[in-house]
């Protein structure tokens, strides 16, 4: 890792009626939109559903350093967030992400192991950490083997 701090620059740019264009060196540039629930589109990524997933990815990406530092096998992983959005005292805010994670790992003697590293992997997390509101985690290991390659 690069020592602190970190910089991310991102530019967003749009006219009256057009989406947003999201860039930043070296990645593809995305479109963004207001979603339904702001009168939008519905069809493009949204500031609400980009941080839903950062949060979503950013505990996957910290549970796989995690887990390979700590030498744990694992086969799959998903991570179904839903961020809620409320209205409270005039204020507009995500107030709450929950995360239902499923891991499955191919060694039962593994399952103590991964349920400490997804603990560890959530107190870790730089983007849920860097919120207002609280993450709530809620985590499965199940015994699974890698799917058969096509």
């Amino acid at each position: 890792m690069k020592a602190f701090p970190h910089h991310y620059g991102v530019r967003a740019a749009a006219s009256e009626n057009s989406s947003v264009g999201l860039s930043a060196p070296g990645l593809m540039p995305l479109a963004s939109a207001p979603p339904l629930e702001f009168e939008g589109p519905g069809d493009l990524w949204s500031p609400e559903t980009l941080l839903v997933a950062a949060v979503s990815d950013c505990f996957i990406l910290t549970f796989r350093a995690i887990a390979r530092a700590s030498n744990l096998r694992w086969t799959d992983l998903s991570c179904d967030t839903t961020g809620t959005v409320e209205r409270i005292d005039s204020v507009t805010r995500f107030t709450a992400m929950d995360l239902d994670i499923h891991l499955a790992v191919p060694d039962a003697m593994d399952i103590d192991k991964a349920k400490r590293l997804i603990e560890k992997a959530e107190r870790a997390c730089l983007i849920s950490n860097s919120l207002k509101t609280s993450a709530r985690f809620r985590a499965e290991v199940t015994l699974g083997e890698a799917p058969l390659a096509a």
